[in-house]
């Protein structure tokens, strides 16, 4: 009986010191609680270009949160945001936003960051676009040539604003021909599918940058080596973040924790250092003022 008593009784100090550590561990991390989760729906180009992957852990770390991100083109990201699967959205198509405020979906759009379009395409440059300044008339020469053209065709931000360049161009959104490609893929996807079919395509220029190792038959013809050489406001690609409605039912007070977290300082200057290291320019232009 006291050999099993004192088999008890070490097993007793045992637990007992098991929840000592535990609670020590705990009491040394501080917050215990589950993270809170924030579905963010956003562009592909914020997900592909490695921005989020290198920004977001700041925020969950701050907020003990856990970010959910849905990368989709921007339509699809405001539809989301409409039908409250996702709690903030951060996206580039001006006009969209707007409407998504004015509808009554979101609580405010705040200015986050810019970098620009760029038309890329082979290195024999088929339609002889290379320095062109305006990308209508890029497109107007592309659409002579008959060159081949991958269009994302997905209704993100990047699509849309390609449909306005058509019709600056003369076109109807879109121009006919089978050369005209029309994939229903993001940007990544429609940079390779270009990249293998030696086709022309318009792309922000951060993401370009960021897969451009794996695009060796791929060259930036409008826009130029930097945010700089671009002449064309046309090409310029401003992002915003917008809470989604409380009315919805999502997590609205970490929705807005998130967006105002994005135009803070620290995150800005996050932003502005991102890229630099190895393209020697930032993927994105912090432009927020914060409130």
């Amino acid at each position: 009986m006291k050999v099993k008593i004192a088999h008890s009784m070490n097993n007793t100090r045992f637990a007992l010191l098991l929840l000592l550590i535990v609670f020590g561990l705990m009491a040394c991390t501080g917050n215990t609680e589950e993270p809170a989760v924030l579905r963010l729906a956003t562009t592909t180009s914020t997900y592909n270009s490695g921005l989020l992957e290198a920004i977001v852990p700041d925020f969950e770390t701050q907020f003990n949160a856990r970010v959910d991100v849905i990368a989709v083109g921007t339509g699809q990201a405001i539809k989301l945001g409409e039908s409250g699967d996702a709690d903030v959205i951060l996206v580039h198509a001006r006009s969209r936003e707007d409407q998504f405020i004015a509808d009554g979906h979101g609580v405010e759009r705040l200015d986050v960051m810019f970098n620009d379009f760029v038309i890329v395409g082979p290195a024999d440059d088929p339609a002889g676009i290379r320095g062109t300044t305006l990308a209508a008339d890029a497109l107007r020469a592309i659409e002579e040539a008959q060159a081949p053209f991958a269009s994302r065709g997905d209704d993100s931000g990047t699509h849309i604003r390609e449909k306005e360049l058509w019709i600056a161009a003369g076109f109807d959104q879109y121009p006919p021909g089978d050369w005209y490609l029309s994939l229903g893929q993001g940007m990544g996807d429609t940079l390779r599918f270009a990249n293998e079919t030696l086709a022309y395509t318009m792309t922000d220029r951060g993401t370009f940058l960021a897969t451009k190792d794996s695009l060796p038959d791929l060259e930036i013809m409008v826009g130029g080596v930097n945010i700089q050489d671009n002449q064309d406001d046309n090409l310029f690609n401003p992002y915003g973040v917008i809470p989604v409605s409380p009315d919805k039912g999502g997590a609205a007070e970490l929705a807005n924790h998130f967006a105002n977290w994005l135009i803070a300082e620290p995150t800005q200057k996050a932003i502005s250092e991102f890229g630099m290291e190895k393209f020697d320019q930032p993927l994105f232009y912090p432009n927020a003022t914060e409130e």
